[in-house]
């Protein structure tokens, strides 16, 4: 996790209006209603702790409505990051607690694993080493200025190699700025910006870490306002009794059901750790698995052609053969083992650095990178044996080093070629940091094979730099072995021609190629060569492979899918090892989460993007180790050398929540017995009483320390409140907490999958100001930092406005600024009317106007609008209905009073605003506590019913859009009158021409009541029957476009849109609205009148203008 900019420690208080400074980070200038609105909540937070707002009970058995969110990682302070996906689960549990619901938001704080530890263990060497306070070297102006000496130099050789060889350079930083602006990242820095810095030496005990910042994180949650109830808040690991306990009993339960196994495993793995590198052990790398290669064996022959950079390989060889060794192999690693029929050649890169290994197993030598020799030391070679390739794990012997150049022009022997010896030849474009650094060449169906031997034959010069001689590359041509139906029989060379591919530096184009070459080649292509010839090439590749490895000539190597660093910055490796691991992809039980998850009627995903994701993760997600040898986290229960790691201890925890306040209670995260609210003893929860407590059909545990009572009390709340409704997360943990969760809950309770997750929501992740959040660009906000800038309620108005898809989101800082004008700004207009305003100067009764039925009717269909977007967790459009729809529906109420010289109405303005309080209550709690408070309502805002709605007016709501469309129509013409014109008339129509009522009939012949929608063939129908109909290509354009008009009106107004005259009376609403209109466009004289009134004397210029619905100012 991130530093965080603002500084707090444990004693800090977290909310004094003196930490509430205005920082650099696009904060107000000025802050007088910014801090009005921070003092305002803290006396609501205040009152909310008095109140135990956020508490909740199964007592009154209401409907329940339980949300959860992933703990954070407890090694540092929240951040926006944190807060904008935290909101999405705020403002569903409030919104479902207006909604009358007993809505549970519980948190916690994640403290398993390797982050803590390891940073524990950084801090402690570094003040081992430099030191309490530490003396870095880089501290020191001489130290430094060498050391930046040291990085231009290594960065200019960088460049000189490359440029030699042919390739781009890519800059290289010679500064010693980074992350902490000194180019080294030291613990000690990063603990500065969190904690007094006479506090930082007792974070080498990573212990302490899980007594200072959870508690700190509560602290900023209250303070974000996150209704929380916080009697079942608490910690991970074996710290928290109570929770080791809970999780031991897991694992005993998955055993029992047989999902935890041991044996030897692939997967991604640290070699400087020692263990197994999961996702949360990463800072690089996140939701990368292992790779399977096949390591092809092309021996390496005598060199002929008296090369003299050949001298080391020579002595190599000669070396090899006195021991008895069985040869040297050059062992690119493919993915496409079935093509080796093909090869014409190996490549190397020149400038690249590669060692010749010993391989214990084989008795052979390999060559290949220092990168994957050290990965292939810790596979296994026949894992059935426990053999490994080397004799020592994670250590491999390196008998001599060869530049890339040194091995170019050396001769081979390749299995399955038909040639009987190929050559080494140059490809510049091969990454060092995949793969072997060694590229087998099948030019027929790899388009970078053909494209980089073409070069070679068709550029002499070229190949000559490299010292390749004719006889090398001339005699070998393309081996057709995979026919494709359209692609021929050698696929990359059709590519190639097709796309006009010329050269290597084609890269998007060879990207292309190569996908489609690649994906067509296994899903359709048939083999042509070799002893599978005939068979579709997905059947024969496993059999190709297999039929190479048992020969001897191919090894199978596994490796990352990309770039994997540990938190300890260890490059990460893929490893074999013994290990208990959760049989995840075992056919039944993906098969019943597959189910689960796909029937909409049991689980929402709440987007199809979603839902296809968690899909794929099924389909791939398999075997995963769920265990390591060290770190923070509770024990395996039956193999105590193990500690349970950090993904797997998080996966059933949402059903702790629902008994935690009986064993830990508030002010307790970690877990103290003598604070037990039941006092319950961690002893206590022994497997029978969490089995009775959790699963169906287990007896009360006999002699239980537990009283009867409390027992019951606690497998009844779980029972209330499971299944969990919803939970909350960044779209990240898809591939691995998510779907885990759901493997786990269907393992569980197997028996009962009424108990499984019903709705998962997940987002994007979060820009500021359209940018990454960055500590380099200024832009990297804290939780706090951003409260204490904005305030609580705009922070959160801004995340809210930010975006609700897997998108990225962006908060912007000029939103939450707006937001507090807007907030306080409207609470005092809200309470100048109804509280401070003399009665006698409002309306009252029954008796309304138009512009009152129009708010109150906008009113009722904004509460059911924002209803509905806030149960779509569609919040940025429900913050649009709820707040600034209702504020324009607010505003033209206003000014058509105030223009017309009529006084406001008091009920309908009440109503209006005590629904938007409730409305926006989910998203700024805080504003609406407190106006709920001015306004004298009983009990709590955030306790308040949903407002009740009345049916929307259809009508009126077209009779209301109809003026407001108007107005803005009028105000356009009216800025385009010639000076001096001061005669103005609204012209209205009721009747359409004949054209257009053609056109109205034919849609209503057309549009499905039912269903209340047009045929999908709609438009292209419109455009055949306007063909037919309409006359002239002029007409047919017109109504085209008229009848695209009415359809938008249609789809907004239901049926009505299509009437032949204009159902309602609009000379009637706008006489009633004269005045309002008169002073919106600053005119002194204006009228209404029809269009056809022959005094009037329209001219046809304007008239054709005019039409049902569409009034025309006309001046003159």
């Amino acid at each position: 996790m991130a530093p965080a900019a603002t500084a707090v420690s444990p004693a800090a208080p977290t909310h004094e209006m003196a930490n509430l400074s205005v920082g650099s980070s696009g904060a107000p200038k000025g802050t007088a209603k910014r801090d009005a609105l921070c003092a305002a909540e803290l006396d609501v937070q205040a009152l909310w702790e008095r109140e135990k707002a956020f508490e909740c009970d199964p007592a009154d058995r209401r409907e329940k409505f339980i949300v959860t969110f992933p703990y954070p990682y407890s090694n540092g302070h929240l951040h926006l990051g944190h807060a904008f996906s935290l909101t999405k689960a705020v403002f569903r549990a409030q919104f479902e607690r207006n909604r009358g619901k007993n809505s549970l938001f519980p948190f916690a704080f994640h403290c398993t694993g390797m982050p803590i530890q390891a940073a524990a263990n950084k801090l402690k060497s570094e003040i081992e080493l430099y030191g309490t306070p530490p003396q870095f070297p880089e501290e020191d102006p001489d130290v430094r200025a060498k050391m930046e000496a040291d990085i231009a130099a290594a960065a200019k050789a960088k460049a000189d190699k490359a440029a030699a060889s042919g390739a781009k350079a890519k800059g290289g930083k010679t500064k010693l700025v980074q992350k902490t602006g000194t180019g080294i990242v030291r613990q000690w820095n990063i603990l500065k910006r969190m904690v007094p810095e006479e506090e930082i030496p007792q974070f080498a005990d990573p212990v302490h870490w899980l007594m200072y910042f959870p508690p700190i994180g509560v602290e900023h949650m209250k303070r974000f306002g996150s209704g929380v109830d916080w009697r079942r808040a608490f910690i991970t690991t074996s710290v928290n009794g109570y929770y080791d306990a809970f999780i031991r009993w897991q694992f005993n339960v998955l055993r029992e059901k047989g999902k935890v196994l041991f044996g030897k495993r692939n997967n991604v793995y640290s070699i400087v750790d020692g263990q197994v590198c999961a996702d949360h052990d990463r800072s690089e790398g996140e939701g990368v698995g292992p790779q399977e290669y096949v390591l092809i064996k092309l021996k390496v022959l005598a060199p002929t052609h008296g090369q003299e950079r050949h001298g080391k390989m020579e002595k190599l060889l000669k070396k090899v053969e006195e021991e008895g060794k069985k040869g040297v192999f050059l062992v690119p690693a493919t993915l496409r083992p079935e093509t080796m029929y093909g090869q014409t050649n190996c490549f190397v890169l020149p400038t690249g650095e590669y060692g010749a290994y010993y391989v214990d197993a084989t008795d052979e030598v390999f060559i290949m990178s220092a990168r994957s020799a050290r990965g292939l030391s810790c596979q296994a070679y026949d894992a059935a044996n426990d053999v490994y390739f080397t004799k020592e794990f994670g250590k491999i012997t390196q008998l001599e080093a060869f530049s890339g150049d040194e091995l170019l022009g050396l001769p081979l022997s390749a299995p399955n070629a038909t040639y009987e010896k190929v050559y080494t030849l140059p490809l510049l474009t091969i990454s060092m940091g995949k793969g072997t650094g060694v590229v087998t060449s099948v030019p027929s169906d790899a388009p970078d094979d053909h494209v980089a031997l073409k070069a070679l034959k068709d550029k002499p010069d070229f190949a000559a730099k490299y010292g390749i001689t004719p006889d090398m590359v001339d005699p070998f041509e393309v081996v057709p072995i995979i026919s494709i139906e359209g692609y021929g029989d050698a696929s990359a060379v059709f590519m190639c021609e097709k796309l006009g591919i010329t050269s290597f530096n084609d890269k998007a184009k060879l990207a292309q190629a190569k996908d489609e070459t690649y994906l067509k080649g296994f899903t359709s292509g048939v083999m042509t060569y070799g002893p599978h010839a005939g068979k579709k090439v997905s059947d024969a590749k496993p059999l190709i492979k297999d039929e190479m490895i048992a020969a001897g000539q191919a090894h199978l190597y596994f490796e990352p899918e990309s770039r994997v660093v540990s938190r300890t910055n260890d490059e990460c490796v893929v490893a074999s090892t013994d290990q208990w691991y959760l049989a995840y992809g075992e056919e039944s039980w993906c098969s019943a989460v597959k189910d689960h998850v796909l029937d909409g009627e049991k689980f929402n995903a709440y987007d199809t993007a979603s839902l296809e994701k968690y899909d794929a993760t099924l389909d791939w997600l398999k075997e995963w180790a769920c265990t390591r040898q060290f770190g923070l986290g509770t024990f395996l229960p039956w193999d105590t050398q193990w500690v349970i790691e950090s993904l797997s201890d998080s996966t059933i925890y949402m059903a702790y929540y629902t008994i935690a306040h009986y064993l830990q209670g508030e002010n307790n995260l970690n877990g103290d017995e003598s604070k037990s609210p039941a006092n319950i003893k961690v002893e206590d929860l022994t497997d029978g009483v969490f089995n009775y407590i959790y699963r169906k059909g287990f007896p009360q545990p006999e002699g239980s320390g537990v009283p009867s009572e409390t027992l019951t009390k606690m497998r009844d709340e779980f029972r209330y409140w499971y299944p969990m409704d919803l939970r909350v997360s960044a779209k990240d943990l898809i591939p691995n907490h998510l779907t885990m969760a759901l493997y786990n809950h269907a393992a569980i309770w197997d028996d009962e999958p009424e108990l499984w997750p019903r709705g998962y929501y997940t987002n994007g992740h979060i820009m500021v100001d359209a940018q990454k959040m960055s500590k380099s660009k200024g832009n990297f906000l804290m939780m706090l930092e951003t409260i204490n800038n904005y305030s609580a309620d705009a922070t959160r108005f801004a995340c809210a406005d930010a975006g609700d898809t897997l998108d990225d989101a962006n908060f912007e800082r000029g939103t939450a600024n707006a937001a507090i004008i807007s907030l306080t700004n409207e609470a005092a207009w809200i309470k100048e009317i109804l509280t401070e305003t003399d009665n006698s100067t409002l309306r009252t009764g029954d008796e309304m106007n138009f512009m009152d039925k129009v708010l109150q009717n906008e009113t009722n269909r904004l509460v059911k609008a924002t209803e509905d977007c806030f149960e779509a967790m569609q919040f940025r459009e429900g913050l649009q209905k709820g707040w600034f729809e209702m504020m324009i529906a607010k505003n033209q109420y206003k000014s058509w009073c105030q223009d017309g010289g009529i006084a406001i109405h008091e009920g309908v303005v009440r109503k209006w605003a005590e629904s938007l309080i409730i409305l926006i209550c989910p998203i700024c709690p805080h504003w609406s506590e407190t106006l709920w408070r001015d306004l004298g309502k009983e009990g709590l805002a955030v306790r308040a019913p949903w407002p009740v709605a009345g049916e929307e007016d259809k009508l009126l709501t077209r009779q209301a859009k109809f003026l407001r469309d108007s107005l803005k129509s009028f105000r356009t013409a009216a800025g385009k009158a010639k000076k001096g014109w001061k005669t103005a008339t609204l012209l209205v129509a009721d009747d359409y021409p004949q054209w257009k009522i053609d056109a109205l009939l034919w849609m209503q012949s057309q549009y499905d009541g039912a269903s209340g929608s047009f045929p999908e063939t709609f438009m292209k129908d419109l455009k055949g029957w306007a063909t037919g109909n309409a006359g002239g290509k002029k007409q047919v354009k017109l109504t085209m476009q008229f009848v695209s008009f009415v359809k938008r009106e249609v789809d907004d107004v239901g049926e009505m849109g299509m009437d032949i005259r204009c159902p309602f009376d609009q000379t009637a609403i706008l006489n009633e609205s004269l005045a309002y209109i008169k002073s919106q466009l600053d005119l002194k004289e204006l009228s209404v009148g029809r269009v056809d009134d022959p005094e009037l004397a329209v001219p046809e210029r304007t008239s054709q203008n005019v039409s049902p619905g569409k009034p025309v100012l006309w001046m003159r």
